[in-house]
């Protein structure tokens, strides 16, 4: 132990201070390798998260643009559908305005030929022909105010469940 008791007390201390902020150093560098490998590690997680949510939002947004296909193409199939239906309801309309003139033709030469018949007669003849006419020219008006009413509502309804079946593929 001589050898122990010719180094001053002071050396001791020295040796002890170099030991201790030898062992800081050192836990600074492995304080520093960690918090190193974490922000790599978050770096990477951030990455990961922003790439998964950019594929999210590319899906969504080709479901929207499908979906929004889907209804646009069935929305044109149904106004080119009632552009067919409201030239078929002109068509018909046309051909009730040539009904309607016919009928009123056949009452003025009914009104004609009926002059030559007694008075008793000719009223009789007359009022049925004209109820009758009027009846035909109501009822043909009605059946066209229908068809055009219903070929709508059907051409609606089946554009409405056309998306909807194209929405819910």
């Amino acid at each position: 132990m001589s050898w122990l008791g010719a180094v001053p007390a002071w050396c001791w201390w020295l040796v002890a201070l170099v030991l201790a902020a030898g062992g800081q150093q050192y836990r600074v560098v492995v304080a520093q390798g960690e918090t190193s490998t974490a922000r790599s590690e978050l770096a990477d997680y951030r990455l990961e998260v922003a790439e998964r949510d950019r594929r999210s939002a590319a899906q969504d947004r080709q479901k929207e643009q499908r979906r929004q296909a889907v209804a646009d193409e069935e929305g044109e199939s149904a106004r080119k559908q009632l552009e067919l239906a409201q030239g078929r309801a002109a068509a018909a309309e046309s051909a009730a305005g040539g009904l309607r003139g016919e009928i009123a033709r056949l009452r003025a030469g009914h009104r004609a030929t009926c002059d030559t018949i007694a008075a008793q007669q000719r009223q009789a003849g007359a009022s049925a022909v004209v109820v009758l006419g009027g009846l035909l020219e109501e009822a043909d008006r009605m059946a066209g105010d229908l068809s055009t009413a219903l070929e709508r509502s059907r051409i609606a309804g089946l554009a409405c469940e056309a998306t909807y079946n194209g929405l819910t593929k």
